[in-house]
């Protein structure tokens, strides 16, 4: 039983509105959108994630990816979300709320990825702050981690406009692109001032 824990899956599966974007968890009818977005930022977003498996954009490891996310949503271990521009309702991102610890920490970490054609457009900065209402009200963390490559300077930026503060440096922290990465180290308190 997890200590502090608040709510089921079906309680918290809801979407989130931001200022120019609407968050929502990922479903099946999202993959072609999906992959394609994924596909066409594929360079793009190279630097900054995981190695990619062979099969990642196939219809059969999305439905796993969904199946995952669905298990790790009613566990409260992590929140996947996409993020899509509320205009148009056009997929720009997704957002994760994953390692989710209950207990003495009430804390989790917050990880994100936008599709090339949409950087710098304010997307991911209106994701950010419309998960943390959920995070720090819905889930009662107290805290919100994230995590960035040193040399990702809209990354730092983006956590900095949304009130993460950064606590420290960790050498080899995550294996990003096949390689063991250095990363600077932020984050936010429920109570910080917005």
């Amino acid at each position: 039983m997890a200590f502090f824990r608040t709510v089921g899956f079906a309680e918290t599966s809801p979407s989130l509105d931001g200022h120019s974007v609407t968050l929502r968890p990922p479903q099946m009818a999202d993959f072609e959108e999906w992959a394609e977005l994924r596909a066409a930022s594929r360079a793009f977003l190279t630097p900054w994630e995981p190695s990619w498996p062979a099969d990642d954009l196939t219809r059969g490891a999305f439905r796993r990816r969904l199946k995952r996310y669905a298990e790790d949503w009613r566990t409260d271990q992590s929140y996947a979300f996409f993020i899509f521009r509320r205009q148009d309702d056009v997929l720009v991102g997704g957002l994760t709320l994953a390692s989710i610890r209950r207990g003495v920490a009430q804390a989790g970490s917050v990880g994100y990825w936008m599709g090339e054609p949409y950087v710098r457009s304010g997307h991911m900065t209106a994701a950010v702050k419309a998960v943390l209402p959920f995070a720090f009200g819905t889930l009662r963390l107290h805290r919100v981690e994230a995590a960035c490559i040193p040399t990702n300077t809209p990354s730092i930026r983006l956590l900095e406009r949304c009130g993460f503060a950064r606590e420290g440096y960790a050498r080899q922290y995550l294996c990003i692109n096949g390689t063991w990465q250095d990363h600077l180290l932020f984050a936010r308190l429920k109570d910080d001032p917005e």
